[in-house]
């Protein structure tokens, strides 16, 4: 009697299991969203916008594709006018298999009728060529240069999806103005490491347009520990040799003197504050990344849309 007890025990709690295990399965199937799906990662503001963009110009490179391959060569007036394929700063671009830009919604309209196959972009990357090169071998691709926004009339980095259809390529790109926490830290890791071997030669260099501490919204500024003066600032060259300790943001945050508490008890620290944006011209939230190298604060932030 014991045994069939004991049988039975384990026979109700097999079928509740099972019950259990059928009714979890529905609720995935029905309900993914639940409490009970997988946890999603959360993504960082900055990773969210860039994947909304990135998902906007593949969402109009599908109906460019579409409609072309629907009206034909009478799609390309289309994309070039004004139009539905036009959306603040995306735009579809066509060119042909040979090099020739025949269509543009964008700043690239003036190349129209041009071979652009050997045309480099502002850091003399042959970006059409990679283009031309990519679609005839696979058909489709990505490409990453820089070129002029027209919103705000600055060259910024920007994304293009393209795809090869019959003879022409198709393509879509979004602009980046606004680089990443990732990017921040590696440029200030390169800049330590400038200011390490040769400081004198490093300060010159950050204030350097062409060189390689100034990309679109990062720069790095750089502040003797003990007298508080900038001895570089890329965005502002004009702060050279002034004193950093009455600086504050449009909110009255002593943004100097807190870094500095902060590399002098720490080491190294991070800041969020208000300051202008180089590139959009406008007050934005900035996260910045400081350290101590030496006598010197060396400090880059990145902006948070």
């Amino acid at each position: 009697m014991y045994l069939d007890f004991i049988s039975r025990i384990v026979a109700n709690t097999i079928r509740l299991a099972s019950v259990t295990a059928i009714a979890l399965a529905l609720l995935f199937v029905f309900f993914p969203n639940s409490s009970y799906s997988a946890e999603k990662p959360v993504m960082k503001p900055e990773t969210a916008d860039i994947n909304s963009d990135a998902k906007r110009a593949k969402e109009l490179l599908e109906r460019a594709i579409s409609y072309y391959q629907e009206k034909q060569d009478m799609a390309l007036a289309a994309f070039t006018r004004q139009s539905e394929f036009t959306q603040e700063d995306l735009y579809v671009y066509v060119i042909n298999t040979k090099g020739i830009m025949l269509a543009s919604g964008g700043s690239s309209a003036a190349l129209i009728g041009r071979d652009v196959s050997a045309m480099r972009d502002a850091e003399g990357k042959l970006f059409f060529r990679e283009i031309l090169d990519t679609a005839k071998s696979k058909g489709f691709g990505t490409v990453e240069y820089r070129w002029l926004n027209r919103l705000d009339r600055k060259t910024e980095r920007k994304i293009t999806y393209f795809q090869k259809v019959g003879e022409l390529i198709i393509a879509v790109g979004y602009y980046i103005p606004r680089a990443s926490a990732d990017q921040a830290k590696a440029m200030l890791n390169r800049a330590s490491d400038a200011v390490k071997n040769d400081f004198k030669s490093a300060f010159k260099s950050f204030g350097d347009l062409n060189g390689k501490f100034i990309e679109d919204d990062l720069y790095v500024f750089v502040i003797g520990i003990e007298d508080m003066h900038f001895r570089a600032h890329g965005a502002n060259p004009r702060l050279v040799g002034t004193d950093a300790r009455t600086l504050t943001d449009p909110n009255g945050k002593p943004i100097i003197q807190l870094m500095i508490n902060m590399i002098k008890s720490k080491g190294q620290g991070e800041l969020d504050y208000s300051w202008r944006n180089p590139v959009t011209n406008k007050i934005e939230k900035k996260h910045t990344f400081v350290r101590k190298v030496g006598n010197y604060l060396v400090g880059v932030g990145y902006y948070i849309r």
